[in-house]
């Protein structure tokens, strides 16, 4: 942890000893009415969640957990073959209120906030912007977070996450089955379908989230697979 980029630490007692080698970030919102009480929960014995990170509305950084310890905060998660996601990654929590009480876009000053920490740890970790991922990424069945009005292409136009790519045609899939192989051939876990395609579209297509396989996210996601396999999708 680079300590500019941090205003204060303030210890979790939420965490215990990774499993595996740090290759994945994952990106959330707090989803409670003020930081504040995001931080108490975060820190609270009881609650058995945390991140590795806080970031508030006005930008301030707070350390909840050490990078090289794990934080819970991804719960039951899946990326990529991963399936203990708490071990692999470092946990950023983005103060919001989230669905329930308020979503709204992210302030300025916590995005500029955002990038140079989420910056310094891919450069300190070599994490590839394919593994920079939101918390609905990787559990897809129970989250909606960052959600529709986190600014991926800010963080792509700087090489911090994939781009989402546009469809340079519409792909149909002869049944839903072939779009779910692919969607689980690029990373993300398809046992709830219908909830896979809501997080594919919340990060990639967020103008439309209705779980629904159309001929666009098909296009989009042959993209991202093709941009994979020729290998500039790291």
């Amino acid at each position: 942890m680079n300590r500019w980029l941090v205003n204060r630490v303030v210890s979790s007692p939420n965490c215990d000893d990774r499993t595996a080698p740090i290759t994945m970030v994952v990106l959330h919102y707090t989803g409670m009415k003020s930081a504040d009480e995001a931080l108490a929960r975060l820190c609270d014995p009881e609650a058995k969640v945390s991140a590795h990170y806080l970031i508030d509305e006005e930008g301030s950084v707070t350390s909840l957990v050490p990078e090289e310890k794990r934080a819970w905060h991804a719960g039951k998660s899946y990326w990529r073959g991963i399936t203990d996601v708490n071990s692999a990654s470092i946990g950023i929590e983005l103060a919001n209120p989230g669905h329930e009480w308020g979503y709204r876009p992210f302030p300025e000053p916590q995005m500029d906030a955002l990038l140079p920490l989420l910056g310094d740890i891919m450069d300190r970790h070599d994490i590839p912007r394919a593994n920079v991922v939101g918390h609905s990424d990787v559990a897809p069945a129970r989250k909606q977070d960052p959600g529709e009005y986190f600014d991926w292409h800010r963080l792509a136009q700087i090489g911090l996450a994939l781009e989402a790519p546009p469809a340079k045609m519409n792909l149909f899939y002869d049944n839903p089955g072939g779009f779910y192989l692919a969607l689980e051939r690029f990373g993300y876990d398809i046992s709830d379908g219908h909830a896979a395609v809501r997080a594919f579209q919340r990060r990639f297509r967020p103008m439309v989230i209705d779980g629904e396989i159309d001929g666009e996210i098909g296009g989009i996601l042959f993209e991202l697979l093709l941009q994979r396999d020729i290998g500039r999708a790291r």
